[in-house]
């Protein structure tokens, strides 16, 4: 049985995280940072976190502050920015977990939006390896065709539009992502709308950030992708341009399955292929 515990995490912008710790039962070979997708909750990462312990790490989910069991009070309060995920969440949550790893490897697995912010956690330097899970820019003109005039909709008309009318996106509503603060949902559009994502919208001082990352890094995406085409991988792959890069490109068919997609990865189906044969060779 894994041995799991719920802890709230304070940040120093005030904010108190939901968090998830699962702890190996023998030897703890190192530690494992689960950084999440936008719009999905720390839940989702469960049964991998679960089958990491079994492997020897130490593992820690979590809900970005304003969302999940990390949200309080009224979303239209919240004044929080993805910025804000970056700097303090993430900050929290790294300092959280090297100090329950005692000087163990520590690794960030980071999916999607949580292989995009790595550039502008401020220490980030306590990482020994980064391995990113369909984690690309989000520039609409480079989506996957069948997103691309969706893309548009929802930038240029629904976001705005949304954000304006509630206060927060409304994305459960709308069945999109999910609630999100309007300040999350407003930074994002800036990037996504913009050919260099976030360092084209954030300016000189983000895209320095990203070229001075030095950490390794393994980026693993899947040719069925439904969100991010190979371009918007390509493309954040090359902010970091410092960082020693490994790409994983696979099709489903390599893993003799019809399906893998935007986050299929973290689904125990895919213990005996992804996790096992793929994963484990870069917790090393």
């Amino acid at each position: 049985m894994t041995h799991a515990e719920s802890q709230k995490i304070e940040t120093k912008n005030g904010h108190k995280l939901s968090s998830t710790f699962y702890f190996p039962n023998g030897e703890m070979k190192g530690a494992v940072l689960i950084v999440p997708a936008m719009g999905v909750t720390q839940k989702y990462y469960a049964s991998f976190a679960s089958w990491l312990t079994t492997q020897g790490y130490l593992v820690a989910t979590f809900d970005y502050s304003g969302t999940g069991l990390s949200q309080s009070g009224n979303l239209r309060d919240s004044s929080v920015t993805i910025s804000d995920w970056a700097n303090f969440d993430c900050t929290a949550m790294v300092e959280a977990i090297s100090l329950k790893a005692g000087g163990k490897s520590l690794y960030w697995i980071g999916h999607s939006l949580g292989g995009q912010i790595l550039g502008m956690v401020p220490n980030l330097n306590s990482i020994t390896k980064v391995i990113n899970i369909a984690s690309g820019s989000g520039y609409w003109l480079e989506n996957v065709p069948s997103l691309k005039w969706r893309a548009w909709w929802l930038w240029y008309i629904v976001a705005p539009l949304a954000t304006r009318v509630y206060g927060y996106f409304p994305g459960k509503r709308l069945r999109k992502v999910g609630d999100l603060p309007s300040g999350v949902m407003n930074q994002w559009r800036k990037w996504c709308v913009n050919p260099e994502y976030m360092v084209g919208a954030e300016g000189t001082e983000t895209r320095e950030k990203y070229k001075a990352v030095v950490t390794p890094i393994s980026s693993f995406s899947f040719t069925d992708d439904e969100l991010m085409s190979k371009k918007n991988i390509d493309s954040l792959n090359s902010f970091y341009a410092a960082s020693q890069m490994k790409t994983n490109r696979i099709t489903p068919e390599e893993l003799g399955t019809k399906h893998i997609g935007h986050f299929g990865f973290f689904k125990a189906k895919f213990q005996d292929s992804l996790w096992d044969n793929y994963l484990l060779q870069e917790l090393q």
